[in-house]
């Protein structure tokens, strides 16, 4: 899957904004770059706010879509619903999403499960390349071992890479078998505390703090080997990351270690 982006917009952006805010984050979007898009159907109403906001850019962006569903006839539904939710008749990248367990993975790779639904959608011409999201590394590389994916969508960052040792095992394999390396999280942090004031109410963990914070997080993310990372959930972060892949440049060793430092005692949410 050859694929030229820095920032992804993660389509939950959109979630919960009316129609007119939602073309207005879309089309500011597109003019910062941006020209990778990734939804779902639990962000809660996102696909339904997406569509319309992209319709008028369809034939210029990659439009990647994922489905929690893990048997065939369910994630074949969900496919359809997800079509017409986005106005399009196709997706460039559909994914199985938030892949888990090794049960999740017995599940979609064994009889009447997802990836049936998944390869009929390629042969249709429903889906170009097929891919998987994973919140554990245990489930990422069986994924990796069972089916030849195009690509990954993977927690590469900052925090769980340094302190929960999370993400470097995956990365290389990925990287070996030349499948397309997705980054998510690059902005995250760490759990929210409870009773927090939650400034960033759609996310469900805390993100960086500032903007320095953010250019060091997201920039020691795009140093890997990877492809684009996608921004968390709200255009204020997304507006930081176009900023920052703006003038990007690789951590140099200095900045590597000064962000492994930073990352010291703080609370991943994942680890290995």
């Amino acid at each position: 899957m050859d694929l030229a982006f820095l920032d992804g917009f993660g389509g939950i952006v959109v979630a919960k904004e009316d129609d007119a805010s939602a073309a207005r984050i879309v089309a500011r979007a597109i003019e910062r770059g941006i020209n990778y898009f990734d939804v779902a159907p639990t962000y809660h109403d996102a696909e339904e706010r997406l569509g319309p906001a992209l319709e008028p850019y369809r034939k210029s962006v990659f439009l990647a879509c994922k489905t929690e569903k893990r048997t065939r006839a369910e994630a074949w539904e969900a496919l359809q619903q997800s079509l017409r939710h986005l106005r399009t008749d196709y997706f460039d990248l559909y994914q199985l999403h938030a892949m888990t367990t090794l049960e999740e993975v017995e599940q979609v790779m064994g009889p009447g499960g997802a990836m049936e639904a998944f390869c009929e959608a390629r042969q249709q011409g429903l889906v170009r390349y097929l891919g998987f999201s994973a919140h554990s590394e245990e489930a990422a590389l069986a994924l990796l071992d069972r089916f030849e994916f195009d690509s990954i969508l993977f927690p590469f960052s900052w925090v769980t890479w340094h302190q929960g040792n999370f993400g470097p095992r995956v990365l290389a394999k990925a990287q070996e078998q030349g499948v397309g390396r997705l980054a998510l999280k690059a902005l995250a942090k760490r759990p929210w505390k409870e009773g927090e004031d939650r400034r960033w109410p759609k996310c469900w963990y805390a993100p960086v703090d500032t903007f320095e914070e953010a250019e060091l997080a997201l920039r020691f993310t795009l140093s890997l080997p990877i492809t684009a990372a996608v921004c968390p959930s709200h255009a204020e972060l997304l507006w930081w990351a176009c900023d920052i892949a703006d003038r990007f440049r690789p951590l140099s060793e200095e900045e590597r270690a000064l962000v492994a430092e930073r990352s010291m005692g703080i609370k991943p949410i994942f680890h290995s």
